[in-house]
C-alpha cells in the first residue's frame, strides 16, 4: 500500500466535507482507480468526480496515469464559463 495525500479543492471540498485527507492506496494505482475509491468512500461526490481535473504533484494528471507513493493528488472540479 501506498500512502498519499489527497486535498479537495471548491465544490470537491463541499462534496467530501473534507479539505485534506491521507489516503492508502494499492501499489500502481492510477488516477482512475482513486476516482473509483473516493466514489466509494464519498458517494455524494460520485458525479462530480467523472469530471474532475486531477494533478499529482503539481502536474495535470489523466485517468491512466499511476499514482507514486507519497504523491499529493489534488482534485478540482470542472470550471466552466462565459
Amino acid at each position: 500500500m501506498n500512502e498519499i495525500t489527497v486535498l479537495f479543492f471548491a465544490t470537491m471540498r463541499d462534496h467530501t466535507g473534507e479539505r485534506k485527507i491521507l489516503l492508502d492506496v494499492p501499489e500502481n494505482t492510477p488516477v482512475s482507480g482513486l476516482k473509483t475509491l473516493l466514489a466509494e468512500r464519498y458517494p455524494h461526490a460520485t458525479g462530480a468526480l467523472d469530471a474532475t481535473l486531477v494533478s499529482i504533484n503539481r502536474d495535470y494528471a489523466f485517468d491512466e496515469d499511476i499514482i507514486p507513493a507519497g504523491a499529493e493528488v489534488a482534485m478540482f472540479p470542472h470550471v466552466s464559463g462565459g
